[in-house]
Protein backbone atom coordinates (compact mmCIF):
# COMPACT_ATOMS: atom_id res chain seq x y z
CA UNK A 1 0.00 0.00 0.00
CA UNK A 2 2.75 2.61 0.71
CA UNK A 3 4.66 1.53 -2.48
CA UNK A 4 1.78 2.28 -4.45
CA UNK A 5 0.75 5.67 -2.54
CA UNK A 6 4.68 6.82 -3.15
CA UNK A 7 4.43 6.11 -6.52
CA UNK A 8 0.67 8.00 -7.18
CA UNK A 9 2.67 10.95 -5.46
CA UNK A 10 5.56 10.86 -7.99
CA UNK A 11 3.07 10.28 -10.91
CA UNK A 12 1.18 13.59 -9.45
CA UNK A 13 4.03 15.70 -8.81
CA UNK A 14 5.68 14.55 -12.37
CA UNK A 15 2.33 15.66 -14.20
CA UNK A 16 1.99 18.93 -12.37
CA UNK A 17 5.31 19.80 -14.11
CA UNK A 18 4.61 18.50 -16.89
CA UNK A 19 1.75 20.74 -17.53
CA UNK A 20 3.94 23.99 -15.83
CA UNK A 21 6.46 22.76 -18.67
CA UNK A 22 3.74 22.35 -21.90
CA UNK A 23 1.94 25.13 -20.87
CA UNK A 24 3.90 27.87 -22.26
CA UNK A 25 4.65 26.14 -25.53
CA UNK A 26 0.96 25.48 -25.77
CA UNK A 27 0.21 29.21 -25.78
CA UNK A 28 3.06 29.70 -28.55
CA UNK A 29 1.31 27.22 -30.59
CA UNK A 30 -2.03 28.92 -30.25
CA UNK A 31 -0.82 32.23 -31.02
CA UNK A 32 0.97 30.49 -34.24
CA UNK A 33 -2.23 29.41 -35.45
CA UNK A 34 -4.14 32.59 -34.70
CA UNK A 35 -5.60 34.58 -37.66
CA UNK A 36 -3.49 37.54 -39.43
CA UNK A 37 -4.16 41.10 -37.17
CA UNK A 38 -5.67 38.70 -34.13
CA UNK A 39 -4.99 40.41 -30.88
CA UNK A 40 -5.52 37.02 -29.16
CA UNK A 41 -2.37 35.72 -27.60
CA UNK A 42 -1.44 33.25 -25.02
CA UNK A 43 -4.10 30.59 -24.45
CA UNK A 44 -7.07 31.73 -26.40
CA UNK A 45 -8.18 29.12 -28.81
CA UNK A 46 -7.49 30.40 -32.19
CA UNK A 47 -11.01 30.55 -34.43
CA UNK A 48 -9.02 28.13 -37.08
CA UNK A 49 -6.08 26.12 -37.40
CA UNK A 50 -4.21 29.55 -40.19
CA UNK A 51 -1.17 26.92 -40.68
CA UNK A 52 -0.49 29.54 -43.86
CA UNK A 53 1.37 31.88 -40.92
CA UNK A 54 4.14 29.16 -41.20
CA UNK A 55 4.33 29.43 -45.06
CA UNK A 56 3.96 33.44 -44.29
CA UNK A 57 6.92 33.36 -41.66
CA UNK A 58 9.13 31.40 -43.76
CA UNK A 59 9.30 33.39 -46.91
CA UNK A 60 9.35 36.71 -44.76
CA UNK A 61 11.66 36.22 -42.60
CA UNK A 62 14.07 34.54 -45.63
CA UNK A 63 14.49 31.65 -42.97
CA UNK A 64 15.17 29.03 -45.69
CA UNK A 65 18.90 30.67 -46.21
CA UNK A 66 19.53 31.03 -42.09
CA UNK A 67 18.34 27.16 -41.51
CA UNK A 68 21.13 26.30 -44.23
CA UNK A 69 23.26 28.71 -42.54
CA UNK A 70 22.44 27.21 -39.35
CA UNK A 71 22.90 23.85 -39.94
CA UNK A 72 26.31 23.95 -42.19
CA UNK A 73 27.44 25.68 -38.99
CA UNK A 74 26.06 23.30 -36.31
CA UNK A 75 27.22 20.40 -38.25
CA UNK A 76 30.63 21.42 -38.45
CA UNK A 77 30.94 22.37 -35.20
CA UNK A 78 29.74 18.99 -33.89
CA UNK A 79 31.81 17.04 -35.82
CA UNK A 80 35.11 19.19 -35.13
CA UNK A 81 34.58 19.94 -31.00
CA UNK A 82 33.07 16.28 -30.79
CA UNK A 83 36.15 14.50 -32.96
CA UNK A 84 38.70 16.55 -30.97
CA UNK A 85 36.80 16.02 -27.93
CA UNK A 86 36.95 12.63 -28.23
CA UNK A 87 40.91 12.27 -28.86
CA UNK A 88 41.90 14.94 -26.12
CA UNK A 89 39.53 13.05 -23.13
CA UNK A 90 41.00 9.38 -24.27
CA UNK A 91 44.52 11.23 -24.14
CA UNK A 92 43.90 12.52 -20.32
CA UNK A 93 41.78 9.30 -19.33
CA UNK A 94 43.45 6.67 -20.76
CA UNK A 95 46.79 7.31 -21.69
CA UNK A 96 49.72 8.47 -19.17
CA UNK A 97 52.14 11.14 -20.10
CA UNK A 98 53.69 14.10 -18.14
CA UNK A 99 51.78 17.42 -17.41
CA UNK A 100 48.32 15.66 -18.28
CA UNK A 101 47.07 16.77 -15.25
CA UNK A 102 47.93 20.41 -15.81
CA UNK A 103 46.65 20.43 -19.61
CA UNK A 104 43.25 18.68 -18.65
CA UNK A 105 42.32 21.67 -15.66
CA UNK A 106 43.57 24.30 -18.67
CA UNK A 107 40.98 22.88 -20.42
CA UNK A 108 38.55 22.65 -17.79
CA UNK A 109 39.26 26.61 -16.91
CA UNK A 110 37.13 27.15 -20.33
CA UNK A 111 34.26 26.03 -18.40
CA UNK A 112 34.51 28.79 -15.84
CA UNK A 113 34.79 31.53 -18.81
CA UNK A 114 31.62 33.85 -19.53
CA UNK A 115 31.59 34.27 -23.12
CA UNK A 116 30.63 37.76 -22.98
CA UNK A 117 34.03 38.63 -21.33
CA UNK A 118 35.52 36.76 -24.52
CA UNK A 119 33.65 37.69 -27.63
CA UNK A 120 35.20 41.53 -28.05
CA UNK A 121 38.84 40.37 -28.04
CA UNK A 122 37.84 37.55 -30.20
CA UNK A 123 36.53 39.31 -32.31
CA UNK A 124 39.27 41.71 -33.14
CA UNK A 125 41.64 38.35 -33.50
CA UNK A 126 39.47 37.35 -36.00
CA UNK A 127 38.86 40.43 -37.70
CA UNK A 128 42.80 40.92 -37.87
CA UNK A 129 42.83 37.54 -39.47
CA UNK A 130 39.71 38.42 -41.69
CA UNK A 131 37.65 35.55 -40.49
CA UNK A 132 35.11 37.98 -39.85
CA UNK A 133 31.52 37.80 -41.92
CA UNK A 134 32.03 34.29 -43.09
CA UNK A 135 31.53 30.67 -41.85
CA UNK A 136 35.02 30.25 -40.24
CA UNK A 137 33.89 33.44 -37.89
CA UNK A 138 31.02 31.17 -36.14
CA UNK A 139 32.60 27.80 -36.66
CA UNK A 140 36.09 28.01 -35.42
CA UNK A 141 35.08 29.98 -32.06
CA UNK A 142 32.05 27.90 -31.14
CA UNK A 143 33.89 24.51 -31.74
CA UNK A 144 37.21 26.37 -29.49
CA UNK A 145 34.14 26.51 -26.49
CA UNK A 146 32.64 23.53 -26.70
CA UNK A 147 35.98 21.37 -26.38
CA UNK A 148 36.02 22.34 -22.57
CA UNK A 149 32.50 20.97 -21.71
CA UNK A 150 33.46 17.93 -24.56
CA UNK A 151 36.73 16.99 -23.08
CA UNK A 152 35.64 17.18 -19.53
CA UNK A 153 32.69 14.86 -20.41
CA UNK A 154 34.29 12.64 -22.29
CA UNK A 155 37.35 12.34 -20.00
CA UNK A 156 34.66 11.33 -17.37
CA UNK A 157 33.80 7.94 -19.22
CA UNK A 158 37.39 7.17 -19.80
CA UNK A 159 38.33 7.51 -16.20
CA UNK A 160 35.29 4.99 -15.93
CA UNK A 161 36.06 2.10 -18.19
CA UNK A 162 37.33 -0.73 -16.28
CA UNK A 163 41.18 -1.07 -16.62
CA UNK A 164 40.90 -4.87 -17.71
CA UNK A 165 38.68 -3.63 -20.60
CA UNK A 166 42.01 -1.92 -21.88
CA UNK A 167 44.49 -4.28 -20.82
CA UNK A 168 42.48 -7.29 -22.68
CA UNK A 169 42.65 -5.13 -26.07
CA UNK A 170 46.51 -4.45 -25.19
CA UNK A 171 47.08 -8.12 -24.67
CA UNK A 172 45.19 -8.97 -28.03
CA UNK A 173 47.38 -6.76 -29.55
CA UNK A 174 45.69 -4.16 -30.20
CA UNK A 175 47.20 -0.43 -30.74
CA UNK A 176 45.97 2.54 -28.60
CA UNK A 177 44.21 3.66 -31.60
CA UNK A 178 42.30 0.34 -32.25
CA UNK A 179 41.10 0.33 -28.88
CA UNK A 180 39.92 3.70 -29.08
CA UNK A 181 37.67 3.53 -31.96
CA UNK A 182 36.99 -0.42 -32.17
CA UNK A 183 36.28 -1.04 -28.20
CA UNK A 184 35.74 2.22 -26.11
CA UNK A 185 33.13 4.53 -28.11
CA UNK A 186 31.26 1.59 -29.41
CA UNK A 187 30.75 0.98 -25.43
CA UNK A 188 30.53 4.65 -24.75
CA UNK A 189 28.43 5.65 -27.45
CA UNK A 190 25.45 7.27 -25.39
CA UNK A 191 28.31 9.53 -23.76
CA UNK A 192 29.48 10.75 -26.92
CA UNK A 193 25.70 10.57 -27.85
CA UNK A 194 24.86 13.22 -25.18
CA UNK A 195 27.99 15.53 -25.91
CA UNK A 196 26.96 15.48 -29.55
CA UNK A 197 23.37 16.72 -28.98
CA UNK A 198 24.05 19.43 -26.04
CA UNK A 199 27.42 20.70 -28.08
CA UNK A 200 24.43 20.55 -31.15
CA UNK A 201 21.63 22.48 -28.96
CA UNK A 202 24.20 24.80 -27.62
CA UNK A 203 25.02 25.79 -31.22
CA UNK A 204 22.65 26.46 -32.78
CA UNK A 205 20.94 28.82 -29.90
CA UNK A 206 23.94 30.41 -29.95
CA UNK A 207 23.47 34.57 -30.68
CA UNK A 208 25.77 36.85 -28.81
CA UNK A 209 28.49 35.39 -30.91
CA UNK A 210 26.55 35.36 -34.37
CA UNK A 211 25.85 39.02 -34.14
CA UNK A 212 29.67 40.18 -33.15
CA UNK A 213 31.09 38.09 -35.92
CA UNK A 214 28.13 38.70 -38.51
CA UNK A 215 26.72 41.70 -40.23
CA UNK A 216 26.18 40.52 -43.79
CA UNK A 217 23.04 38.48 -44.10
CA UNK A 218 24.04 35.94 -45.98
CA UNK A 219 25.94 34.34 -43.61
CA UNK A 220 22.87 35.24 -40.49
CA UNK A 221 21.78 32.16 -38.41
CA UNK A 222 18.66 31.40 -37.41
CA UNK A 223 18.79 33.00 -33.47
CA UNK A 224 19.99 36.04 -35.26
CA UNK A 225 17.65 36.29 -38.24
CA UNK A 226 14.47 35.67 -35.50
CA UNK A 227 15.71 38.59 -33.77
CA UNK A 228 15.85 40.95 -37.25
CA UNK A 229 12.61 39.46 -37.46
CA UNK A 230 10.84 40.68 -34.42
CA UNK A 231 12.20 43.79 -35.14
CA UNK A 232 10.42 43.94 -38.45
CA UNK A 233 7.15 42.52 -37.21
CA UNK A 234 7.21 43.52 -33.84
CA UNK A 235 3.35 43.99 -34.25
CA UNK A 236 2.39 40.25 -35.93
CA UNK A 237 2.39 37.83 -32.95
CA UNK A 238 0.90 35.19 -34.81
CA UNK A 239 4.13 35.41 -37.34
CA UNK A 240 6.33 35.70 -34.44
CA UNK A 241 5.11 32.58 -32.78
CA UNK A 242 5.29 30.88 -35.91
CA UNK A 243 8.67 32.44 -36.63
CA UNK A 244 10.18 30.88 -32.86
CA UNK A 245 8.82 27.33 -33.79
CA UNK A 246 10.01 27.34 -37.27
CA UNK A 247 13.51 27.85 -34.84
CA UNK A 248 13.08 25.64 -31.94
CA UNK A 249 11.46 22.55 -34.44
CA UNK A 250 15.35 21.23 -35.39
CA UNK A 251 16.66 20.80 -31.68
CA UNK A 252 13.18 19.19 -30.62
CA UNK A 253 13.22 17.40 -33.39
CA UNK A 254 16.76 16.16 -32.36
CA UNK A 255 16.31 15.65 -29.09
CA UNK A 256 13.08 13.18 -29.45
CA UNK A 257 15.04 11.27 -32.10
CA UNK A 258 18.03 10.89 -29.70
CA UNK A 259 16.34 11.28 -26.40
CA UNK A 260 17.15 7.58 -25.40
CA UNK A 261 20.87 7.74 -25.91
CA UNK A 262 20.47 11.17 -24.31
CA UNK A 263 18.84 9.93 -21.12
CA UNK A 264 21.22 6.76 -21.21
CA UNK A 265 24.43 8.90 -20.91
CA UNK A 266 23.14 11.43 -18.30
CA UNK A 267 22.34 8.25 -16.07
CA UNK A 268 24.07 5.51 -17.05
CA UNK A 269 28.28 4.79 -17.20
CA UNK A 270 30.75 2.70 -18.50
CA UNK A 271 29.96 -1.08 -17.55
CA UNK A 272 31.29 -1.95 -14.17
CA UNK A 273 33.48 -4.79 -12.94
Amino acid sequence: MTGRLERGVTYGILAVFTVLSLTPVLGVVSSALAPHGSLDTGFALPSGLHWGNFADAWTRGHFGSYLANSVLVALAVVVVSGLLSVLAAYAFGVLRFPGAGLLFHLFVIGLTLPQEALVVPLYFDLRAWHLTDGYAGLILPQAAQSLAFGVFWMRTYFRQVPSSVVEAARIDGASSWATLWRILLPMGWPAVSTMLVMVFMWTWNEFLLALVMVSDERYRTVPLGLAFFQGQHGSDTELLAAASILVALPVVVVYVALQRRFIAGMLGGAVKE
